[in-house]
């Protein structure tokens, strides 16, 4: 893996905490932040993926005239997260 040099400033607490935790956890205070900003930017581009699908899908949505119930959407996850075997709701048009 190919590095780049960096300068980052942090408030004095930020630091302090930085470092407490890399003693405990027996990593450098680099490797920590490393770490937690591979994170963040994990989880912002996952995030930023899930509104680029849903704004894909509302476009669809629009063009289509069809979605799901809420009851229906709601009822199907609800059973799903309780590990039960249950059928997709159905679409229906919602404008004619």
């Amino acid at each position: 893996m190919t590095t780049a040099a960096t300068s980052l400033k942090l408030p004095r607490g930020l630091k302090s905490r930085i470092e407490k935790l890399a003693r405990r956890s027996g990593e450098s205070p680099h490797a920590v932040m490393v770490r937690a900003l591979a994170e963040h930017v994990d989880a912002a581009e996952l995030r930023q993926g899930f509104l680029d699908d849903a704004a894909r899908t509302d476009v669809a949505m629009q063009e289509s005239g069809t979605g799901y119930r809420m009851e229906g959407v709601h009822t199907y996850i609800a059973a799903k997260a309780r590990g039960q075997t249950v059928k997709r709701p159905r679409p229906v048009r919602w404008r004619k």
